[in-house]
C-alpha cells in the first residue's frame, strides 16, 4: 500500500512539473519570443530577463539583456526592516527606490522613480478565491497570474506595456519580460523588482508560519 502511495505521488508530482513546463512562457537570452507571446500581442521591441541571487548578504536582482550584459541591478540593504531597496543601471545611475508599508492589511510597497513618478503596489490579502495585485498611481493593470509572476502589464489606455514570465522550474527565481513600450522600461523593471520583493515577503511569512505551527503541534 505505502509504495502504491509512493508511486501516486511521483506520478502526481511529475505530472505537475510537466503541466509547469508545458505553460511557461520564460526564455532565455537570445532565444526567440514564447510562439503564444508572438500570436497574441506581435513581436516584442526588446527583452529583458532578472536572475536572484539569494545566497548574498545584500539581497541582490540582476537584470541582463538578449546578450546577457547587465543593465539594471538591485539591492536591499541587510537587515532592513522597511524592505528598502535600490534600482541602478548598469553605469551606476539611480532609477529607483523602494519601501515596504510596515503595519497595514495589504502588502504595500512604495516606488518613487528617479524620473519623477511615485506609485504604490499593494496585494489584497483578504481576496480568497485569487491574487489581487493593485498599482495605484500611474494607473496601469496587471492581468493573469500575479503570484507565479506570470502576467502582463497595460498602461492607462489598455494598451500592452510588458509580459512577464517565470521560469518553472529552476534554482533562483528567473523571469523573461517581453517590452512592448520600450519607454516605460524603468517603470516596468521597478514593478518586477517590487512584486519579486512581495511574493519573497509572502513565501518567508508562510514558511515561518508552517515552522511555528510544527513547533507547536511537537510540543
Amino acid at each position: 500500500m505505502e509504495l502504491i502511495l509512493i508511486l501516486i505521488m511521483v506520478v502526481i508530482v511529475v505530472s505537475f512539473i510537466a503541466v509547469s513546463i508545458s505553460r511557461q512562457r520564460y526564455r532565455n537570452p537570445g532565444e526567440a519570443a514564447d510562439i503564444r507571446n508572438v500570436q497574441e500581442y506581435g513581436e516584442p521591441v526588446k527583452s529583458l530577463y532578472t536572475s536572484s541571487k539569494v545566497f548574498t548578504l545584500h539581497h541582490r536582482i540582476e537584470i541582463t539583456d538578449n546578450d546577457e550584459n547587465v543593465v539594471y541591478r538591485a539591492e536591499t540593504k541587510f537587515p532592513s526592516i522597511h524592505d528598502k531597496t535600490d534600482i541602478y543601471t548598469a553605469d551606476e545611475r539611480h532609477v529607483a527606490h523602494i519601501e515596504r508599508k510596515l503595519i497595514t492589511l495589504h502588502e504595500i510597497h512604495y516606488v518613487d522613480m528617479e524620473n519623477g513618478k511615485s506609485f504604490m503596489l499593494s496585494n489584497e490579502l483578504l481576496h480568497i478565491i485569487k491574487d489581487v495585485t493593485n498599482i495605484e498611481g500611474l494607473g496601469w493593470r496587471m492581468e493573469g497570474n500575479i503570484l507565479q509572476l506570470n502576467f502582463t502589464l497595460r498602461d492607462e489606455n489598455g494598451e500592452l506595456v510588458a509580459v512577464v514570465s517565470q521560469k518553472a522550474i529552476s534554482l533562483h527565481d528567473k523571469y523573461s519580460v517581453d517590452i512592448y513600450k520600450p519607454e516605460y522600461e524603468e517603470e516596468v523593471v521597478a514593478i518586477l523588482i517590487t512584486l519579486q520583493h512581495m511574493v519573497n515577503d509572502r513565501e518567508t511569512s508562510a514558511s515561518a508560519g508552517s515552522s511555528g505551527g510544527s513547533s507547536s503541534s511537537g510540543q
